[in-house]
């Protein structure tokens, strides 16, 4: 073979399996063969060959061979090098492993055995042609939700499949989908990671997924199928016609710091895989707030990164990638590039193409806070629209002008460098921070179960209790959090842009105050679709319907004055001094837009009374058919009495088109 078809992984050849590995400074590789049980039958050397990489063919060897690498070299972390061959390494192109990862001590202490404690590689042939895939609409409605909390107590599914990747393909969760009208499901890490080493003498496990230590084998907690059980699942949602979108954490990996665990990455080649201090090549730098930093502007690592994406592509048919902490993916020596080779790649790769790209656009590292500068088409989660979409319903002052920015796309953001089209993602809730009832029902964290006397998570969190911290059996609290929380998901569903919905939220759940619930696999997380609440769950389908109904939410460019208007609760335009107005409890905004289903030009005014009282509100006239109200057709109106704390959608047809 010559030398430049070399790449890593394993290859399947009708002769046996091809090994390749990448490092460095790794002085030698050895391989290591096991049975399914365990045992070790061979530990043979493997090539070094030009281009850093190491490389051996082992004639008969088939699918399902469990395999792992030791390298030899110098053991000296001073200088950033941390070779320990009693170390048994899990291979980075690993599709697949034979058991979850689980902290032991003994995986960060020089020279004891780890053979017993590591998973093993598994061997895996490609799937076959590559899936198809969906392209997601602008202005799409995600569904973000981890596997096991949207899947655990659905008592629809069986439970021989509950918790699993494989749930997500059943007809009982599809069909949820489908009747809040996601258009896609964003599904948190399901990439085989590693418990934080302070979990396991508090008896907790973690929730989230968001600390890998491979990046491609699904984790068999959660997928015991591997990646087929993956394509199955995709396959069954799309034919539903809803995409599939995967969270990938390429910022950090679960061996952490200098403290950690030697699984894989630190031990083929600590210096190559991971972001060391120039000055002190023995300090992780910590851009992730997780121990470690992935050199992502490495060759090398670049290359893993794609091949990961290309991966998850042409054996899932995986429709999009949300990246966690993504400004790691644009950092160098010399801070975060908007132009980085790496975010260049992923955009530029014709395997690629066509796929949704989202960066969480920040993480703690210098410069680490880039909303806005992520290069297009990424989309970008919104966190000041979340944060200001929060605070307006709070009741703080000054808040008019902010809220009408977000729902017009956060132009003041995206425009920032000459662009004419909103690329954000809007959210209220995510699984980070409090779920949407806790916004309404807690002025408080209450991270006490997470064992760290309630120092972790947000302090602020814009929230509000309606009166009463936490849970109660008040009834008018709680019909007070009920017309908040619908109040919200309107305030969402009218926003310009992506929306995101985290799972759950469309039928109240709580998270009992816990802000930073990543520790609690349990029902803090699990959904109890005993108690979710069938009017909210209806009335999320409602908005998503509207979103659908008018072209203007699947529309991405800033408004132009011809576009919208807005106006005081009298009907007439808003003054400087009425944006300027520090008590403000009310937004009227009329945008112009398309009917889909007939054609018809048409008037689609929104309205919002964050009062607590009722406000009288006038719509403007014109020569046509009149507003009519879209929550019960009502026609010919004109002067309103909206409830408070509500949002209501009209509509006015300008002509019988269609």
């Amino acid at each position: 073979m010559r030398d430049h078809e070399a790449r890593p992984g394993v290859r399947v050849l009708d002769r046996g399996v091809e090994f390749s590995v990448y490092s460095e400074n790794a002085a030698g590789m050895e391989l290591c063969l096991f049975t399914p049980d365990g045992t070790e039958t061979a530990h043979l050397p493997v090539s070094h060959e030009r281009g850093n990489m190491f490389r051996l063919l082992v004639d008969g060897l088939k699918p399902g061979q469990r395999y792992g690498y030791r390298a030899f070299g110098r053991y000296d972390p001073m200088a950033g090098h941390w070779f320990d061959s009693s170390k048994l390494l899990v291979d980075p192109y690993a599709r697949e492993i034979d058991a979850p990862y689980r902290y032991d001590p003994r995986l960060g202490q020089y020279g004891v055995e780890t053979a017993d404690i590591v998973p093993k590689s598994v061997v895996v042939p490609d799937l076959g042609d590559e899936p198809g895939h969906i392209d997601l609409p602008d202005g799409a409605f995600i569904y973000e939700a981890g596997v096991k909390s949207l899947t655990k107590l659905n008592p629809h599914v069986p439970e021989s499949i509950r918790g699993t990747v494989a749930a997500l393909g059943h007809p009982a969760v599809v069909e949820h989908l489908q009747k809040i009208g996601a258009d896609a499901i964003e599904l948190m890490p399901v990439t085989a990671w590693i418990d934080e080493r302070h979990l396991r003498d508090l008896g907790l496990t973690n929730a989230w997924g968001y600390n890998p230590v491979t990046f491609m084998a699904p984790d068999p907690r959660l997928c015991p199928g591997g990646i087929a059980e993956l394509r199955e699942a995709v396959a069954a949602l799309h034919k539903a016609g809803i995409a599939v979108i995967l969270d990938l954490v390429f910022n950090h990996s679960g061996e952490s710091d200098q403290f950690g665990g030697t699984l894989s990455f630190r031990g083929l080649d600590n210096a190559t895989y991971y972001r060391l201090a120039e000055d002190d090549p023995s300090v992780f730098i910590n851009d992730t707030g997780c121990g470690n930093t992935i050199a992502c502007d490495h060759p090398m690592v670049r290359r893993y990164i794609i091949d990961s994406l290309r991966f998850f592509v042409t054996q899932a048919g995986i429709d999009g990638f949300r990246f966690d902490l993504a400004p790691i993916l644009g950092r160098t020596r010399q801070g975060f590039d908007t132009h980085a080779e790496t975010l260049d790649a992923i955009l530029s790769d014709p395997a690629l193409k066509g796929r949704t790209m989202i960066a969480e656009p920040w993480d703690i590292g210098p410069g680490g806070y880039q909303l806005g500068h992520f290069p297009a088409p990424f989309l970008e989660w919104n966190d000041r629209a979340r944060d200001d979409m929060r605070r307006f319903w709070r009741g703080d002052p000054n808040m008019t002008g902010l809220l009408a920015d977000a729902l017009s796309g956060s132009s003041h953001i995206f425009s920032v460098r000459d662009q004419h089209v909103t690329r954000s993602v809007n959210f209220i809730a995510a699984h980070d921070g409090f779920s949407l009832h806790d916004v309404t029902a807690y002025v408080h964290k209450h991270n006490g179960p997470n064992g760290e006397s309630n120092r972790d998570g947000h302090d602020e969190n814009f929230s509000w209790n309606n009166g009463i911290e936490g849970e109660t059996d008040n009834g008018v609290v709680l019909s007070r959090r009920r017309q908040d929380i619908k109040a919200l998901l309107a305030t969402l569903f009218a926003s310009r842009g992506a929306i995101m919905l985290k799972a759950g939220d469309e039928g109240g759940m709580t998270q009992y105050g816990n802000n930073n619930a990543y520790c609690q696999d349990n029902e803090t997380t699990w959904i109890d679709w005993h108690a979710m609440d069938d009017e909210l769950i209806a009335y999320t389908g409602e908005l998503a319907a509207l979103r659908r109904q008018f072209s203007v939410f699947s529309e991405t460019g800033f408004f132009t004055e011809d576009e919208v208007t807005w106006l005081r609760p009298d009907g007439d335009s808003m003054s400087v001094e009425d944006w300027e107005a520090a008590e403000c409890d009310s937004l009227s905004v009329v945008l112009s837009t398309t009917e889909r289903a007939s054609g018809s030009p048409t008037r689609l005014a929104i309205l919002i009374n964050r009062s607590h009282g009722e406000m009288a509100f006038r719509l403007p006239e014109r020569d046509a058919h009149g507003w009519h109200s879209l929550a019960d057709r009502k026609r010919g109106i004109v002067e309103i009495a909206l409830a408070p704390r509500s949002v209501s959608f009209y509509a006015e047809m300008l002509s019988e088109a269609g």
